[in-house]
Order: structure tokens, then sequence, then C-alpha cells
């Protein structure tokens, strides 16, 4: 019995985060004991005991606890288990920050406002050891901290992206192994424009959104080894002066003179800036969490020297210095070449370089206060010819624990899925953002909210999203419940949209739902209700949504007029829809923190809504009003039809998906739904098809044309390599990538039972074009790993693997196997499958293969691409001499033989032809089947 890992408020060993009253434990164990044998219990102390569950029966790995914390104060969990043969025991600590205390230093800066590096030093001596060291600190806007010429922890621009004259963050750092052995000490802050004051925005941005005048606050709490203390404060005693970076901007980039010298000293001065905005950090670290190394030196067309790193992402270059003092250097960051040349116009007005003046010294240089997105970097002023050696990119964004992971034996598949990741890597940067590269790189609450669930399978998102929830919960404040397009606002009032808005209700549901714990519904239920209740207030209609400026189906590809991306799936529709399921939200949300009163009043809202949706949009016999993808996986995914009419409307979807060539026309709001309605209503089949497709509109077309992260348009990018001119135009947006929810659950078959993941239903779809497959979600309990392999002899057994973590409990649903003889680990088992820790082998044969055979369905393009099954055909009517013409395929391609025999009146196949071609096909397995059948007998 061991126990593995403990994590506080999801996270390891937080310092100076908030906290509030609640501390919410959850821990993994190894042990073969069962759950029923086992008992937890908790301890928490300081300087003494404070909390004791006592000894508690196992019913899940958390600990909800009420806690009276206090300011600056080091705290020790400690967690035991035991059975009736074995006992272990395992700490770990958080340590509250400044939390409600009054802050002894003042805001300091420099009186020139017009610096672009303010420098803010404290010189001061010591005569006694210290034991303990203490750093409480924030910048506006971004900072870095040197303690005896070294960086203070291992962040970077500190303080975040906060509203900031609502929200400024301190951030809490243990610096007690930094002290030097000399007498004098010296603390010293670097500070730039960031978000707070520097150029951002849309159309080239706007200055001094949030102030105007770069300024610290910082207090440093010494213990001595005699057991007194001191303070030193941030106050007039400090100097300051201005450093070496001469412009830095979000979007700019970073102008960086190391040939300056740093003189002047002046006595800081006192900055009369309030401190209520002050509070304990929310936001996770933005960490450099891998190198990536230069893939490829290119020298372009055009006779410039562009770095590829390999991967669109987010952070920043590093080079070694080699040039003389004075020179300069300039890197310049793009995502993709054009005609072989470096680019950047789709980043329209962001400049995104890093200009460099070398002192001469070797050594590697980075910036401090920017980031950018990009692959390429284009590099001028080196005097020797460039090395790979020389040069690194650091990928940057919030500290984020990988949870989840998907393989299959279809390559593209496995890219498209890593792209899906890097994309979230590149954009979960403080707040989810739209884009790392060009002139936004807002916190767009739309997206976040679309891809939110396969956001949280894909990484431990919780507290990343908690702190979100609070930046959408101020603007919120800040707009009578209204949420803004994006969060922070960053001083655009405009907002108040469908699924835009709905964050406020769907994110904090969505946290909930991944990890049971309710802290994130407790921090913004009043929000939650005052978004459904602005809606209510503004609506012109009763129960419907109406009358409101929405974004609609963005970017899809079903709109009557190509220049106007909201679709063509009726606003309203869409608007009325999420009214209906933030309503529903909020009730369950009340139910569940136990106010019946509000549970009872939005629950009886959702039904009234839900009602008026079906009488404005579904007819009586189940027809739906809208005839759009979007529209159908709407009224299925939230279950808005009554049962009686449900056959009717999965209908009209698969005959939509037909009539768009079984390709998706979808935007922002039907693209995360259409497979996930199709698979759950027995049609996997075509969902794993329209997932499969290569050709644009598809996930794979992107693929297929090099990306290495998620495109914000199905064609970002034209089949001749050029970019879209569309002026709105990302290489690495995540939203589309919310397929990954639909892999997860309905291609590895990880579902969700319980909020917590310590119930989960494995339930795959099998499908033929996917045989192998793989993947694994870390939930708090460990990592639940499975594996499966259709087709694994001839005899079609299907293999699974399972390893499944102490505390979680799988119930096993496989697919045809009714009749089948199921053995788990060598032996037979009968009946309803669960399974808890341990590792599984699991075999069967089930009723059906899956061998796919040719179909009198199929589209005519499947059929003809098979040469040995047309030789077999030909004899029996002349539709394939036709169709063997190569712009008779093309223009008929997407038809099956069906179609073309009654919409040509020259095609004529008889019943008994008919009957003839159907039993070929029926009895002949695809060209790629028969390719895996040979090599499976050859092995």
């Amino acid at each position: 019995m061991k126990i593995l890992q403990i994590t506080v408020n999801h996270m390891q060993e937080p310092i100076g985060f908030a906290f509030g009253n609640r501390i919410y434990l959850e821990f993994s164990a190894q042990t073969s004991a069962k759950i029923a044998e086992v008992k937890k219990r908790v301890i928490i102390s300081a300087e003494s005991k404070l909390y004791d569950s006592g000894w508690q029966d196992y019913i899940d790995n958390s600990f909800d606890v009420k806690l009276k914390l206090v300011p600056r104060t080091h705290y020790t969990v400690t967690v035991f288990l035991k059975n009736n043969f074995e006992k272990t025991q395992k700490s770990t600590f958080f340590e509250t920050g400044k939390m409600n205390e009054h802050y002894t230093a003042k805001w300091i800066g420099n009186s020139d406002k017009s610096l672009q590096n303010t420098l803010l030093r404290k010189k001061f001596r010591l005569t006694k050891a210290v034991t303990n060291a203490r750093l409480y600190i924030t910048g506006l806007g971004l900072y870095e901290v040197y303690f005896n010429q070294k960086k203070v922890g291992s962040e970077f621009l500190t303080p975040g992206i906060t509203a900031y004259d609502q929200l400024t963050q301190v951030q809490t750092y243990d610096i007690s192994k930094m002290f030097s052995n000399e007498l004098e000490q010296e603390l010293l802050i670097s500070l730039g424009d960031g978000w707070y004051k520097g150029t951002f925005g849309f159309d080239g941005g706007q200055n001094n959104i949030y102030g105007s005048r770069q300024m610290a606050i910082a207090e440093l709490h010494l213990t001595f080894t005699d057991g007194s203390k001191r303070i030193i404060n941030s106050d007039s005693s400090w100097q300051t002066t201005s450093g070496k970076i001469t412009k830095s901007a979000i979007y700019y980039g970073e102008d960086y003179n190391a040939a300056i010298k740093i003189h002047d000293w002046q006595p800081a001065t006192i900055i009369n800036h309030e401190l209520t905005a002050l509070h304990d950090r929310l936001s996770l670290p933005l960490k450099i969490h891998e190198y990536l190394p230069v893939k490829d030196i290119i020298h372009t067309p055009k006779g410039e020297t562009v770095l590829d790193f390999g991967q669109n992402h987010a952070g920043w270059p590093e080079f070694y210095n080699r040039a003389a003092s004075k020179s300069t250097v300039k890197l310049e960051m793009g995502e993709i070449l054009q005609d072989g040349n470096f680019y950047q116009k789709n980043l329209r007005h962001a400049r995104a370089a890093f200009e460099y003046t070398s002192n001469g010294k070797k050594e590697w240089i980075r910036p401090h206060f920017t980031y950018y997105g990009y692959r390429y970097v284009k590099i001028t002023g080196f005097a020797q010819t460039p090395k790979k050696k020389d040069f690194r990119s650091a990928v940057i964004y919030s500290d984020l624990k990988t949870t989840g992971n998907i393989e299959t034996d279809n390559a593209l598949v496995n890219r498209l899925l890593k792209n899906i990741i890097w994309s979230q890597k590149s954009n979960f940067f403080d707040v989810p953002t739209d884009c790392p590269q060009r002139d936004e790189r807002l916190g767009w609450t739309g997206d976040a909210e679309i891809f939110s669930n396969t956001a949280l399978l894909n990484m431990n998102c919780y507290a990343f999203f908690k702190k979100y929830a609070k930046d959408m919960l101020i603007e919120q404040k800040q707009h009578k419940g209204m949420l803004t397009m994006y969060a922070p606002a960053m001083g655009n009032d405009a907002g108040g949209t469908a699924i835009w808005g709905d964050a406020a209700t769907i994110i904090p549901w969505h946290a909930y739902q991944a990890t049971g714990d309710p802290a994130i519904l407790r921090q913004n239920y009043s929000a939650m209700k005052a978004w459904v209740d602005w809606i209510t207030n503004t609506t012109n209609t009763n129960n419907l949504w109406t009358g409101s400026f929405q974004f609609g189906d963005w970017l899809s590809l079903d709109g009557e007029n190509p220049a106007i991306p909201t679709g063509k799936t009726d606003e309203d529709f869409i608007a009325s829809i999420f009214y209906y399921y933030s309503s529903l939200i909020v009730g369950q949300t009340g139910q569940l923190l136990g106010n019946a009163h509000d549970a009872q009043k939005y629950f009886a809202q959702a039904q009234r809504i839900k009602k008026a949706v079906q009488d404005e949009y579904i007819t009586p016999n189940g027809r739906l009003a809208i005839d759009t993808q979007t529209a159908y996986a709407l009224v299925l995914y939230f279950d808005l039809v009554p049962a009686s009419q449900k056959k009717h409307v999965i209908n009209g979807l698969l005959k939509r998906l037909n009539k768009d060539n079984n390709h998706l026309k979808t935007g922002f709001v039907g693209t995360p739904l259409v497979c996930q309605v199709l698979s759950a209503n027995g049609h996997h089949k075509l969902a794993t098809q329209i997932f499969l497709n290569e050709d644009y509109p598809s996930w794979l077309y992107a693929v297929k044309l090099g990306a290495t992260t998620v495109w914000e348009r199905w064609n970002s990018v034209l089949p001749d390599g050029k970019m879209n001119p569309e002026g709105m135009n990302s290489l690495n947006h995540y939203s589309i990538g919310a397929i990954m929810e639909w892999v997860y659950k309905y291609v590895l078959g990880l579902n969700r039972t319980t909020f917590d993941y310590q119930k989960v239903t494995f339930k795959p779809n099998f499908d033929f074009r996917l045989k192998h497959v793989s993947g694994s979600y870390e939930s708090s309990y460990g990592k639940l790993q499975f594996a499966y392999q259709l087709e694994a002899d001839q005899l079609h057994t299907i293999k699974i693997k399972a390893i499944i973590p102490f505390g979680q409990i799988v119930n096993v649903i496989l697919p045809r196997s009714q009749n089948a003889n199921i053995t788990i680990n060598g032996k037979t088992t009968s009946g309803k499958i669960i399974l808890t820790n341990g590792n599984y082998d699991i075999c069967y044969q089930p009723d059906k293969s899956y061998i796919e055979y040719y179909d009198i369905e199929m589209p005519v393009k499947n059929l003809m691409i098979d040469k040995e099954l047309v030789k077999e055909l030909m004899p029996i009517n002349t539709v394939f001499s036709f169709l063997q013409k190569e712009k008779n395929l093309e223009n008929f391609d997407s038809m099956n033989l069906s179609t073309l025999n009654d919409s040509l009146p020259f095609i004529n196949i008889s019943k008994q032809e008919f009957k003839k071609i159907s039993g070929i096909l029926n009895k002949t397995p695809l060209m790629s089947e028969r390719r895996f059948i040979h090599e499976r007998r050859t092995v």
C-alpha cells in the first residue's frame, strides 16, 4: 500500500495562492486491496493540529475541508490509508500568501512615466543568518525579480493577465536559499509594459488600457536563526533607473540593448496607487516546458536566412550571442513560408520581432516581456554563419500537466491529435486565448467554452479555468451580468452573445463535471445566475432569446453569403438553445449547492424555454424547421426532441449530410457536436467517415498540407500552399480541435460516469478504419489506460488491455459481444463486466467481424478505385464503362449507383443487375481490407 501523489486545490505544493476558506485534497494510491477494505484519513497542521478528518471509509479519493486559514502560514497535509493488514501515509504542504493582511509596503516607480523598462533596486545589509525568506511581490505591467543577480522563480510574464484595476495578483517566492555569504544583499525588479499599459487590442491596439506608468510593490519577510524577524518593504529607500529594454509590447516584441550601461540611480517615487485590487494569485505560472531545437536552416529565394523549428508553438526564440559589441541582431517570427519565403502578413499589426544589440559577451539571450506564436524565425545581422546549436525555442504555456493521450494506427489522425494538444499549449497562456501570434491573443470566451471539455481531458485545467472564471466574473460585475466577448475585456465593453456569453455557466460546469470539485461553482454561482437573468431581462421574446447581435455558427461554410461568417443556422435558434442550457446548468448548480429555491426557479425556466424552442422550430411530426447540420446536431445533443420524433430528426441529419457529400459545413457551434450525435445515435460509421475525410473541408485536410497546429479556418491554407486571403487567419487556433472529445468518448471509449471519473464506462465504438487504438487519461486517481486491437487473428479476435488505478471502477461494454465468449486474464466471464484496480487482458470473437465489405450504397468513387472489383463488375452493366472515363467519374463520384440510375436517363440498371452487383459487392472486402488480410496472413 502506497500513496503516490497528493494535490491541494488541484496543484502540487502551492505557495501563495488564493485558497479561500476551503481546501480540496485529492490523492492517488497503489494497493492490491479492495476499495471496501480501505479507510482514509487526513490531518492538516501548522504549528499544531488544525484539522483531523478521523478514519473514514474510502468512498472516493478526496477531502473537501472547510478551514480558517491565516496569512503567510505553512500548512502540512498528511494523508493516511489503512486496511486490516497495513497502513501508510504521505505528506505534502501548501502555504498561504498575504490574504487580507495589510500591506506595509508602498507602490513605487520612476518619476518618468514613459520608461519602457523601469528598474527598482534595494540594497541592504544582513548581520545574521536567514532561516526563512518569503518575497510577496507584484508589478504593473510585467515584472521579473532578481535577488543577488539571480532570477527569482522559474516563471515568466508575471503577474499574468487580469483586469488589473479589479484584480492584481501577488506572487509568493521562497528565496530562503538565495542569500549570499556577503553582508550586502540586492533585490532588483525589472518592469515592462505588458498587457497593463502596452499597445494591445484590435486594429493596432490601444495604449494604457489599465494604467499609464510602471510600478511594483514588494515585501520581503525574513526570519533569522535567533528567531528574530525583519521586513524589507518597497518604499522611498529604494532606487530606480531605466533598464536595457528600449521598447517592449506583446504584439511589438522587444528591443534589448545589452550595450547600455546602467547608471543614474535615483530615489524611487512613491506612487499613490490603490491597494484594494491586490490579491493572492490565482494564475498558474507561465513556464518554459521544453526547448525545441532548430530542425532546419533555410536560405529562401529572397536570400533570407530562416530557422525552421518544425513545430508551430508559443514562446520565444533564444540564441547564443557571439556578436561583437554594439552590433545588432534581429529575429522576426512567422507561422508559414510562402513561395519558400518568410511571411508575416497574417499577423496584421503585430511586429512580432526581437532586436538585440550586443555587449560582446558570449551568453544565451532571450526576450523578457513579450511572447510570440511561430514556427519560423527570420534572422538578420548575424556576422557568423548561423549554426543550429546556437538557437533554441522556448515553449511557454501555463503550468498544466498533460493528462490525456490517444494513438491510433492512422498516422494522419495521430498528427491531428498532436496538433490539437499543441494548439492548446500555445493558447492556454494564463487565459485561453484565440491565437498566440497576431494582434489579438485575447481570452475569447466562446473559443474557450467550445473547447473546454477537450481541454479538461488533455490537461489538468481545473485551476486554470477557475482563474479564468474569476476573470469572467469580474467582467460580469462591471457589465450588470453580461459577459464580454473576451475576458479580461481589455477596455472593450461589447458582448452578450450566445456561446461566448454562455461560457459564464458552461466552463464552470464542465470543470466541475471533470473533477467533482464544486469550488468553481461556489466562486461563480452569482455570476452564472446573473448571466441567465441578463438574457431574461434583455430578450425581445419570452422564453426565447431574440433581438441581440449573435455570432451564430461562426465560420461555418453553409452561409448564403460567404462574406458573412455567421452561417445559415438561424441565430435566434442557436441563442435560444444555449439560453435553455445555461438555465438548466444554473438549476443543477443551485441544487448541488443546496439552494432549492433557485433550483426550482431555473429548472422551470429551462422547461419553458425547451417547450418554446420545440413549438417554434420543430413541427408536430418531428420536422426541424432549419435544415442545417448544426441545427440537427444542437437539438439532438441537448435532447430537445421528443422521443417519438427523434428518429425523424436523425434521418433529417443523415439526409442533410448526404446532400453535403458527408462533409461538414459547420462552424464553431456545430463542429464539436455532429460526430458526437451521430455516434450516440447509432451512426458511428458515418461519424468516423466524416472524421477521416482528407479533402476540404476536413480535419485531415490541414494535416495533409503540413499543419502542426489546428487552423482557425477549414481552409486557412489553400491546396496550393497559399494563405487564404481572408484577413482573419490564424494557423494556431484550438476551436475546431474540440473533435478530440469525440475521439476520447467514442473511439477510445472513455466515458465519465461520475463527475470525478471515479466511475468510468469503457464503451468503444469499433470501426474497421481504426483497428488499433490506445489511450489514457490521468485523473486524480491515477492513469487509466485502454488499448484495443481489432482483427488480431484470422478468427477475428479482439484484444483489449486495460490498466485501472486504485479507486476507479470501470464498467466495460463491448460491441458485438452478445453471443461472444469473453475471457479476462484467461478466464471466461459472463454478465456485466465491472473492473477495479489492476491490469486486464480481455479477448473475444465478435458476433460479426470488423472486416469491411463493399455495399451498394457506397459512392461510385469508392468502387471505381478498385480495379479488380471493376473488372468483375464490367460485364454486368455499361455504367462501369461510363464511369471509367475520368470526366464522368469526376462529375458523379459522390453519387451511389441507385442515385445514378434514378438521375441519368442513359443509365439503366435492372433489378436483376442490381442484385448481381450487390452480391459481388457484399462478398468483396475493401481493397484496403484485402491488403490488411494479406499482411496478417503473412505475419
